[in-house]
């Protein structure tokens, strides 16, 4: 039985068992790394939400819907982050983990309506 186990472990056999291990800890530290998802909307030249929270410490995939005819930019200093949506786009913003806080965001052409905040818990 010992030996029938030791020749399944040789060649071919050790190399797959090797592989799939590695895909396995590849798609388990891959998971990891995209972290959160949390969406936002632009709509009426307004953010809805115009708050979202966040978990601290976690990279971050924001998708931003803008649902307006006209294109709009988000754009935040504290984040980083400038991104053309075309009207009735959608775009994605990978965020890296972030420290707890505040960092407001703004639709920069449409400043004095297109505000908002992401906080970080």
């Amino acid at each position: 039985m010992l030996s029938s186990i030791r020749q399944f472990f040789r060649g071919p056999s050790l190399a797959v068992a090797i592989g799939s291990a590695a895909l396995c800890a590849g798609a388990i530290s891959a998971h990891a790394a995209e972290g959160a998802e949390t969406s936002i909307a632009i709509k009426d030249h307004k953010f809805d939400p115009a708050q979202v929270k966040v978990s601290a410490g976690t990279p971050i995939r924001l998708t931003v819907n803008n649902l307006d005819a006209t294109a709009e930019e988000f754009e935040s200093k504290s984040l980083q982050v400038e991104k053309v949506i075309a009207g009735k786009g959608t775009a994605i913003i990978r965020l890296k983990p972030l420290a707890k806080g505040t960092y407001p965001f703004v639709g920069e052409y449409h400043e004095e309506t297109a505000k908002g905040v992401l906080v970080a818990e």
